[in-house]
């Protein structure tokens, strides 16, 4: 019996037009891990295309190899097509025409005539004939891109690659390894297995910036040997570490810089700061002229400076809200660690987003909103086993 890896390979030999893509929440691992796997089947020869739902946020990431390769949108995914019976008529002349947003064909035969008989019409076989979803834990989180063409994944073969618990093996073919940090260390492994030579420097600076983005430069508690193994070979095969950790984490801007310390100033924390919160107003955002893109990396410095925080949120009034004539809405950012559903901690408020980062809005200024939410999340986290 073939292992998962194995099978993978399998299909990716048969596969004639690969798509890869991820979560729409576009964590590091997940962009650089696809990025990483399109470079390596480029290297196979194969046709192969990234596609995942638009979100500002990734464009933190822009420096890696092939990044502008992301498409945003599933385009030209399946034909449609009209067949005329010319067995009995020959054709003499072909035009076409769009009036009343109709697309007419206008057929001139050389003798006779068609009739509707000789016309038929059909859909089509998929554009790809193998999906490759990574660091996703159902396919819900592929937004968008799911929603929007649920048949193209029912009907063509998915293989799923990842590393999280909650991962609901939707795929036909699933390779999740819970012992990995990052889905970045899972291909390093699989692409090893089959051939170290095709992992050049750039497929090994996208798989170290998965993992160095995942561990936050190898600062979380959850680090392992088997990683930092990995990592070694990886900048041994030539992986750009310090244009990684450069581009990552020392190159804020000024401007990202004064909204953390805004955010700093009214940061609280409870329940022995399992719970942190801090809030912002729709003048912290003009001032220190940033956006809502921007909070993700307020979020990431928190988690590496506050190691006991389990759940972290960030309450702020969106750009649009303060005039007058416009319903009061505030915002929340809810980020949870490994084996906390944020969906769940605010499931009253019917929150978008993943287990891991959620979101909601509430149709109330900040101060009661902020009131309301931490009594909220204070009560159910008090029920969660630690």
């Amino acid at each position: 019996m073939l292992t998962p890896e194995q099978q993978i390979f399998e299909q990716i030999k048969k596969a004639d037009n690969i798509l890869i893509t991820f979560s729409k929440t576009w964590s590091g691992d997940s962009i650089a891990s696809a990025l990483a796997f399109y470079l390596f089947l480029k290297k196979l020869d194969k046709k192969v295309e990234i596609t995942a739902e638009k979100l500002n946020q990734g464009a933190l990431f822009s420096f890696l190899p092939s990044y502008e390769k992301i498409n945003y949108s599933l385009d030209n995914l399946r034909k449609f097509i009209i067949s005329l019976d010319i067995s009995n008529t020959k054709i003499g002349q072909i035009k076409y025409k769009i009036e009343n947003n109709n697309l007419n064909f206008i057929i001139s035969p050389k003798q006779g005539s068609f009739t509707h008989d000789n016309i038929k019409s059909r859909t089509g076989g998929f554009k790809h004939d193998l999906i490759i979803v990574l660091d996703t834990p159902d396919l819900e989180s592929l937004g968008k891109i799911y929603d929007n063409d649920t048949e193209f994944f029912y009907q063509v073969p998915t293989i799923n690659i990842d590393h999280h618990s909650h991962n609901e093996a939707f795929g036909q073919i699933n390779l999740v390894e819970l012992t990995s940090i990052a889905t970045a260390e899972i291909l390093f492994n699989l692409f090893a297995g089959f051939s170290r030579d095709l992992i050049d420097e750039d497929v090994a600076t996208c798989l170290l910036a998965g993992i160095i983005s995942k561990t936050r430069s190898f600062k979380t508690q959850n680090i392992t040997p088997q990683a930092l193994s990995v990592s070694s070979q990886l900048i041994s095969m030539g992986a750009k570490r310090e244009e990684i950790v450069n581009r990552l984490y020392r190159s804020r801007s000024l401007n990202v810089l004064k909204l953390w310390g805004r955010v700093l100033a009214r940061l609280t924390g409870d329940l022995d700061n399992k719970l942190v919160w801090s809030i912002l107003t729709k003048n912290d955002f003009i001032k220190t002229n940033t956006t809502e893109s921007d909070l993700n990396e307020v979020i990431d410095e928190l988690i590496i400076n506050i190691p006991q925080a389990k759940t972290v949120l960030l309450i702020y009034e969106s750009e649009e809200n303060g005039q007058a004539d416009k319903i009061k809405i505030t915002n929340v950012l809810i980020y949870s660690v490994k084996n906390i559903n944020s969906l769940d901690l605010v499931k009253k408020w019917n929150p978008a987003g993943t287990k891991k980062l959620a979101k909601i809005k509430i149709n109330k200024n900040i101060e009661e909103a902020e009131r309301e939410i931490i009594e909220y999340v204070k009560e159910n986290i008090k029920k969660l086993p630690f």
